[in-house]
């Protein structure tokens, strides 16, 4: 199946509570996938789509407050829409989770595939100081697999959790084995895992009042202060990470989603060409394995960042290497997916004397 509708299976097998969403190429068989299965009638999901990005958002902001698994999806215009929403989540503390489906820009730019929403979603797009954690699938499989990681992972930080994806592994088709059937919680559940929901009094409890809102800066500074504490949590606890034929390399090929299945093509040729290279792949995009990278890169001779985009992760690559060792960079524009072979010449052109 595509990675789109890879996702939607997955969502309804994880216990999701609700989807809202809107269309968008390249990622409208997320929900057209989810109208045709129609959990409602199995799961009892509600799956709903919008008048917009911005009222979604809103129904995930809502949904979320009240303890629910709750999934939005779009694409790179849609989710520029939505950052007002996330940033309220962040600093409310809601779990929820949004897939991007990454298509280039800026503005309406193309339904072609990029990897260009880099920055917007590891540095945060809306106001604030508050990160949402990123996972970058690189294939169909991972498209089903990260949905359950991400609400796992959301609801263990009560933290925004964000899958990023591109036009390229939403629109390909692979062979997937889906995740086992998990049923919804029930309300009780839902009270137990979720105290701090706002789920409608009780007799023996206080109404929950969810708000990202301080009038007083002393009280939102230690609000600021707690959620710094918890993204260093994050960081510490939370690092994904991929390396293959790192240990001999020479040179290093850093890349994310698509563009590392493209490098992991490039490295198989330029050992064939007699250059030693290898490939890391962060998982998690946000945190970002830095001090990993900066271990693996001891010793090397170069490093290759090949992105989809003008130049955005190398800049955290830069910043985990920290001078060591020359970082180079290599991508396509426009919605244009690189060859293999662009990649060895970039290399060779760039890093190799």
């Amino acid at each position: 199946m595509k990675g789109n509708e890879a996702i939607a299976h997955a969502a309804i097998r994880c216990g999701t509570d609700g989807y809202f969403g809107y269309p968008i190429t390249p990622q409208s068989e997320i929900i057209e996938t989810l109208a045709a299965l129609k959990p409602w009638e199995t799961t009892g999901m509600v799956v709903l789509q919008a008048e917009s990005e911005v009222a979604s958002i809103n129904m995930i902001y809502g949904g979320a407050g009240a303890g629910k698994r709750v999934l939005t999806s779009s694409s790179s215009p849609g989710v520029a829409l939505m950052q007002e929403g996330i940033s309220y989540m962040a600093g409310a503390e809601l779990p929820g989770v949004f897939v991007n489906v990454q298509r280039g820009g800026p503005g309406l730019g193309t339904i072609q595939p990029s990897q260009s929403d880099y920055f917007q979603a590891t540095r945060g797009g809306g106001n604030g100081d508050y990160n949402v954690i990123v996972l970058a699938p690189s294939s169909v499989q991972e498209m089903a697999d990260f949905v359950d990681l991400a609400f796992e992972l959301a609801f263990k930080y009560r933290n925004p959790a964000m899958i990023l994806s591109d036009g390229v592994i939403g629109q390909m088709m692979e062979k997937v084995v889906l995740p086992p059937i998990k049923p919804r919680r029930t309300e009780e559940e839902i009270r137990k895992e979720c105290p701090w929901a706002s789920i409608g009094r009780t007799p023996d409890r206080k109404p929950n009042i969810i708000t990202s809102l301080e009038l007083k800066p002393e009280v939102m500074e230690q609000r600021n202060l707690h959620l710094q504490e918890k993204y260093r949590q994050i960081r510490e606890n939370e690092v994904r990470f991929e390396t293959q034929q790192c240990d001999d390399a020479d040179y290093i090929i850093v890349s994310f989603g698509s563009a590392a299945r493209i490098g992991e093509k490039a490295v198989e040729l330029a050992r064939e060409d007699g250059l030693k290279a290898g490939l890391f792949r962060p998982v998690t995009l946000w945190p970002f394995p830095s001090r990993q990278l900066a271990e693996l890169c001891k010793g090397k001779k170069g490093v290759l960042v090949s992105e989809i985009n003008a130049g955005q992760m190398v800049q955290d690559v830069r910043l985990a290497v920290n001078g060591a060792l020359p970082v180079e960079h290599f991508g396509r524009l426009g919605g244009i997916v690189p060859d293999p072979e662009e990649i060895v010449a970039a290399l060779k052109e760039t890093l190799v004397k």
